[in-house]
């Protein structure tokens, strides 16, 4: 199996899980890492809830380019985000330390992770070796 067919947001859903089991629970993510005065005179804080969904986004990002590459880890890389996908959608549901609005948006980042592996794949007809419209492979 190649490295490339390990879905990358699984790094947000450990990531959470690891500041929230080894921090204070969800008081954790309240915690402000840095705190920036703007020119308004606002001041921007930062906290680990906000750094947990850029890193969310970034990882999506990647997945979302992987996507649009197809190989033979596009089917391993599918089932393992679907895998994810439910991993997050049950610990939702069941851990109290998960019903916070920034783990649904990890969850939501894995859906659209497994959605675009499907769409960029033309429903993985291709990989699984159906040709596409046309006879193009």
């Amino acid at each position: 199996m190649s490295i490339r067919a390990i879905p990358l947001i699984v790094i947000a859903f450990i990531l959470y899980n690891i500041v929230v089991l080894f921090g204070h629970g969800t008081e954790a993510l309240d915690a402000t890492i840095f705190n920036m005065k703007l020119l308004s005179g606002g001041i921007w804080n930062f906290k680990v809830a906000d750094l947990l969904i850029l890193v969310t986004l970034i990882l999506l990002f990647i997945e979302i380019l992987k996507s649009t590459y197809t190989t033979s880890s596009t089917l391993i890389d599918h089932g393992l985000s679907m895998l994810v996908f439910i991993a997050c959608g049950i610990e939702f549901l069941t851990v109290p330390h998960a019903a916070t609005s920034v783990f649904f948006l990890i969850m939501a980042a894995t859906l659209i992770d497994d959605d675009c592996l499907e769409v960029a794949d033309g429903g993985l007809g291709r990989s699984a070796g159906h040709p596409r419209p046309g006879g193009r492979h």
